[in-house]
């Protein structure tokens, strides 16, 4: 498998000076993915933005994990929302 495209979750842990466990408590809730290969734990590159912003959430504004659940759902669904009214805009355009 191309790993060109992942990160280790040791390396995400060295840059972000972040405990690995808080991005093991992201996986367990289903926020962040790992890929496992060789028995290393990867996070794909493009997952970096949301961890970026659940660590501000965690850590400056000090919201637990199931409130970090709540938000990510909730711009989840205001994104997808975003999306079918631009589509619908398109539509009616």
């Amino acid at each position: 498998m191309e790993t060109e495209n992942l990160i280790t979750l040791e390396k995400v842990c060295e840059l972000y000076e972040v405990e690995p466990d808080f991005i093991v408590a992201l996986n367990d809730f289903g926020l962040l993915d790992f890929i496992v290969v060789e028995e290393i734990k990867f996070v794909n590159k493009e997952q970096i933005g949301d961890l970026e912003r659940m660590m501000r959430l965690h850590y400056d504004l000090e919201i637990n994990m199931a409130g970090i659940d709540a938000i990510s759902h909730l711009l989840q669904r205001v994104h997808e929302m975003q999306r079918e009214l631009i589509s619908l805009k398109n539509r009616l355009g």
